[in-house]
């Protein structure tokens, strides 16, 4: 059944507009009476009939609806800014693999700054994942404009906190399933495709990071944050069974 998106505080009206009526009226071509899912993104999905149509909306009734229990094992990847390419590979498999939030962090080697506001094409490339995949959560998007001290100051409510170094750097322990999948909230820092400088690294194992690595070669970010996410969402998996 195709999905849909609907922003929570629309449920109220249960009307489907804009570009997801598009795509419902003009490439998937509906009707009234056909069935459809809807999602909120904070873990509400509904089995809906459109009832009416027009030009501009799509009318929807709700003939089942099931509200997801809030995840209890959640990681936050950030990811040190770094170039566009592939950023739309993260966040899509992000949504996949179930991160709770995704930030990305101005880091002292990242090549450009951070966006001061978060772009509506991420959080458009956020919702076509949860689509394709049903993920009745989407990630909580944010950018860290304040370097690493704001970085720090975001996660010390963080019961696990682990930072993705180098293979250069003195390490604690190599990054494996035991460490993610953990009850409470995980952070693993990523840093941009120059590194953390050495400043960044004693900052935040200053601040209570633990320091992993996976493995000695030279990993591009989006790399490294797919094996992070992959890792933890298979742990995940293995301890709910």
């Amino acid at each position: 059944m195709h999905a849909f998106y609907l922003e929570p505080s629309k449920w109220d009206t249960m009307l489907l507009s804009g570009s997801e009526f598009h795509h419902l009226s003009k490439v998937l071509r509906l009707q009234k009476d056909d069935e459809i899912t809807l999602l909120n993104g904070i873990g509400k999905e509904a089995i809906c009939k459109i009832i009416a149509i027009n030009k501009k909306e799509a009318q929807l009734e709700i003939i089942s609806e099931k509200n997801y229990p809030k995840e209890t094992r959640k990681i936050t990847l950030a990811l040190g800014w770094g170039k566009a390419a592939r950023r739309g590979f993260i966040l899509e498999k992000s949504v996949e693999l179930e991160a709770s939030h995704l930030w990305f962090w101005q880091a002292e080697r990242s090549q450009f700054p951070v966006p001061e506001d978060i772009k509506s094409s991420w959080q458009e490339q956020l919702i076509a994942g949860a689509k394709q995949c049903h993920n009745p959560f989407i990630p909580e998007l944010a950018s860290i404009r304040g370097g690493v001290k704001e970085l720090i100051q975001k996660t010390e409510h963080y019961e696990h906190k682990q930072l993705l170094v180098e293979s250069d750097y003195a390490h604690d322990a190599f990054l494996s399933e035991k460490e993610l999948g953990l009850e409470g909230n995980t952070i693993c820092v990523i840093g941009p495709e120059g590194g953390f400088t050495p400043k960044e690294v004693e900052l935040l194992i200053q601040a209570g990071f633990k320091t992993y690595t996976i493995g000695n070669r030279i990993l591009r970010w989006e790399t490294a944050a797919l094996m992070v996410l992959g890792l933890h969402w298979w742990s995940k998996q293995q301890k709910s069974i």
